[in-house]
C-alpha cells in the first residue's frame, strides 16, 4: 500500500485488513498467540531476539499442530499451511510489511519503549501497534511513539488457544479505526473481545490480582494453610485453580509487577503487593517457571507439585475427637434441610428441629423431594432414600436434642438471634455434645460465650446448596477444645466433605477473599470503566470463574453481600473494603438480586 492510499486512523475508517502480523517476543504468550494467528489463516511473522526462543516456538507449533491431526481437529494439509504461515526472524525489520504488530516481551516499560522505537523506524504509517502488557501504562507507550493514534493494547490470556477473552485497550490517544481493526480481527480469531481504557490490570486482572494479592497476605499472616486456601476458593466458588497455585502459574515476580503498576495509580492498600511477594521473588522462588513458588515442583516448568517442608503430614482424622451418633440441626430453611439432608444420608441418626412441628415437617418434605430427584438422576437407590428419610425426625422444639453428639444450628444471621439460641443448646444438649454454627460473617466466639461450656463450640461453615457443595470451612475460635475440631474434621470427612480450617474472623477463607473481588467489582462500574456484561464476560472467559461478579451479586442477593461487606470493613479497617456506594443504594432501594426480581440486573418475576 502506497504513500498516497495510506486510510487515516484518526477517522472512523471502516476496519483495516490484518492479514500479516508481527508478534515480538516468542515467550509462552507471544508463541500462544502466533498460533492463534496462522491456525486463522494470518502470515506470522515471529521475531525474538533469542535464536533459542524462536526455535522453541516452531518446535511448540510443530507439537500441537501435530496433535492437533491425530485427535483429527485438522487434516496434515492444513497442519503443512499452518508452519508455512509462521516465519521467525531475530530482527525487528522483519516486521516491516507488517499490518499488525503486537509486542509480548517481558513487562519492563523501558524494553517496550525500545521495541516501540525500532518499530517506528521500520513499519509502514498505517500498521498498528499492539502491546501486550496487562500492568504498563498504554497511553504512555503511545505517547512516546512517533504515530500515538496507531498505538493501542491487545491483552490475551494464558493460554492464548485456549482462553477466549482479548481485552482491546485504547488510550485517549487511540484512533477508533484501530480499534475496530484489532476487535475486528479479534472476533476472526474465534475470541470474545471487550473494549476497555487504560489502566493498570484493565478488567480482569485489575479484579484478579486484588483478589490473589489478598490470598498472598492470609497465607503470610498463617491465618490459613496454603493448601487450606486454595481448596477452599476451588470447592466453595468453583473456580478451577486455587489463588496461590494461579500465583505460581502466572509467576510471581509478574503478580508483583502488576500489583506494583495497580497500587501507583490507585493507592488502595488492598493492591499493595503482599511482602511475601517481594521475598519470593527476590530469592528467586518466582513459581512454577524456577520449580518453587508457594509451592515445590519436580522440576522448573513442571506442572507436578511435589512434597516439602509445609505439605501437611498425613494424621489420624479420628484421633482424639469424640463419638458423634446422632446429630441435631437446628433451622427449617434451605441450608438447615440441606444440612440435614447430608447428615443422613452419611448415616447419621438426625432430629431436624424449628419453631414449630408444622415448620420441621415442611422441611423435611423439602428434603424428600430433593433425594428424589436425585433417585431420579441415578445418584442414588430408592432404597438408600427410604433410609435416610427414615433417619430424620422433625421437632417442633429444641428440647428434641437433649441426647444429639453434635448439634448445628443453621438460623437466620442475626448475631441476638444466635446467642439466644446456643443459650439454649447449653441447657439441653448433654455434657459433652459439640455445638457448632453455620454462620458465615459473624464471630464463633461471641456464640460460644453465650454458653457455660465454649470450649465445645466451633463453627462448620457449609455452602449453599449443602448436598452439593464439597467445602466446610472448620472455624476454631481461642476457646475451643481440640478434642472437638478433631470431631468435627472426622464428621466432615465421614459426609464426604472437605474441611479447611480458618481462625474466627471475618469472612473465614472464602468470603474474606470473594467479597472485596465483588465490591471492587461494582466500583469498576460505578466509575463508569466498563459495563456489567464486560465485566462479567471478563471473569468468566478471562479468569475461569463459574459466574461473573454481578450474575453471583444477585444469586447471592445485594442484601446479604453488604451485610458481609459491612463486617469486613468493621473489623480489618481497611478503606478499600467500604462497600460500593452503588451496593447500599441498590439495597435502599429494595433491589436485592434475583429474589426480589431486580438487582444489577432485572429477573422475570415466577
Amino acid at each position: 500500500m502506497g504513500p498516497q492510499s495510506t486510510p487515516d486512523l484518526s477517522t472512523e475508517a471502516s476496519p483495516l485488513s490484518l492479514s500479516t502480523v508481527a508478534v515480538v517476543g516468542l515467550g509462552t504468550m507471544g508463541t500462544g498467540i502466533a498460533e492463534v494467528l496462522t491456525r486463522a489463516g494470518r502470515e506470522v511473522i515471529g521475531i525474538d531476539t533469542d535464536e533459542a526462543a524462536a526455535r522453541h516456538a516452531v518446535t511448540a507449533l510443530e507439537a500441537t499442530t501435530a496433535r492437533a491431526v491425530r485427535r483429527e481437529r485438522i487434516t496434515e494439509r492444513e497442519r503443512q499451511d499452518i508452519l508455512a504461515r509462521f516465519r521467525t526472524f531475530t530482527d525487528l525489520q522483519a516486521a516491516a510489511d507488517a499490518d499488525l504488530v503486537i509486542e509480548v516481551v517481558p513487562e519492563d516499560y523501558e524494553l517496550k519503549r525500545q521495541v516501540f522505537a525500532g518499530l517506528d523506524a521500520v513499519v509502514r504509517p498505517d500498521t498498528i501497534l499492539a502491546t501486550g502488557t496487562n500492568a504498563l501504562s498504554v497511553t504512555r507507550l503511545a505517547a512516546d511513539s512517533q504515530r500515538p493514534e496507531r498505538v493501542l493494547g491487545v491483552h490475551f490470556f494464558n493460554p492464548a488457544p485456549a482462553m477466549k477473552l482479548v481485552e482491546v485497550v485504547s488510550s485517549v490517544l487511540t484512533a477508533p479505526a484501530a480499534v475496530a481493526a484489532v476487535t475486528e480481527l479479534a472476533h476472526a480469531l474465534g475470541k470474545d473481545p471487550i473494549a476497555v481504557g487504560d489502566r493498570p490490570g484493565f478488567v480482569a486482572d485489575g479484579l484478579l490480582f486484588g483478589y490473589l494479592n489478598q490470598a498472598a497476605a492470609m497465607y503470610e499472616s498463617k491465618y490459613a494453610t496454603r493448601e487450606d486456601i486454595d481448596a477452599a476458593m476451588r470447592l466453595g466458588c468453583g473456580l478451577p485453580m486455587g489463588p496461590l497455585a494461579l500465583l505460581d502459574l502466572i509467576g510471581v515476580d509478574t503478580a508483583r509487577t502488576v500489583l506494583e503498576a495497580m497500587y501507583a495509580e490507585s493507592q488502595d492498600r488492598l493492591h499493595a503487593p503482599a511482602p511475601i511477594l517481594g521475598q519470593l521473588a527476590e530469592a528467586g522462588l518466582t513459581g512454577r517457571k524456577a520449580g518453587r513458588g508457594f509451592y515445590t515442583y519436580d522440576a522448573p516448568g513442571s506442572t507436578t507439585v511435589v512434597p516439602d517442608a509445609e505439605s501437611p503430614a498425613a494424621a489420624d482424622e479420628l484421633a482424639g475427637g469424640r463419638s458423634v451418633t446422632g446429630v441435631g440441626v437446628a433451622g427449617s430453611g434451605t441450608m438447615a434441610s440441606g444440612i440435614a439432608e447430608v447428615f443422613a444420608k452419611a448415616g447419621y441418626k438426625v432430629v431436624l428441629a424449628a419453631r414449630s412441628l408444622e415448620k420441621a415437617e415442611k422441611a423435611k418434605a423439602r428434603i424428600a423431594k430433593s433425594l428424589g430427584r436425585s433417585v431420579d438422576k441415578g445418584r442414588m437407590s430408592a432404597e438408600a432414600r427410604d433410609t435416610a428419610l427414615a433417619a430424620i425426625t422433625p421437632a417442633g422444639s429444641l428440647d428434641a436434642f437433649a441426647d444429639v453428639d453434635l448439634a448445628v444450628e443453621a438460623v437466620a444471621e442475626d448475631l441476638a438471634v444466635k446467642q439466644e439460641l446456643f443459650k439454649t443448646l447449653d441447657k439441653v444438649c448433654k455434657p459433652g455434645a459439640v455445638l457448632a454454627t453455620t454462620t458465615s460473617s459473624l464471630p464463633v466466639v461471641a456464640c460460644a460465650r453465650a454458653t457455660s461450656r465454649p470450649e465445645d463450640v466451633i463453627g462448620m461453615h457449609f455452602f449453599n446448596p449443602a448436598p452439593a457443595m464439597k467445602l466446610v470451612e472448620v472455624v476454631r475460635t481461642v476457646l475451643t477444645a481440640d478434642d472437638v475440631h478433631a470431631t468435627v474434621r472426622a464428621v466432615c470427612a465421614k459426609v464426604r466433605k472437605h474441611p479447611v480450617d480458618c481462625g474466627d474472623r471475618a469472612g473465614f477463607i472464602v468470603n474474606a477473599l470473594l467479597f472485596p473481588y465483588l465490591n471492587n467489582a461494582i466500583k469498576m462500574v460505578e466509575e463508569h470503566y466498563a459495563s456489567l456484561d464486560d465485566i462479567d464476560a471478563a471473569m468468566k472467559l478471562g479468569g475461569g470463574y463459574p459466574m461473573g461478579p454481578f450474575e453471583l451479586l444477585d444469586v447471592v442477593g445485594l442484601d446479604v453481600s453488604l451485610a458481609i461487606e459491612k463486617v469486613l470493613h468493621a473489623e480489618f479497617r481497611d478503606p478499600g473494603l467500604a462497600p460500593a456506594p452503588l451496593l447500599e443504594h441498590l439495597v435502599a432501594a429494595g433491589c436485592l438480586g434475583r429474589k426480589t426480581g431486580r438487582g444489577f440486573r432485572e429477573y422475570a418475576r415466577r
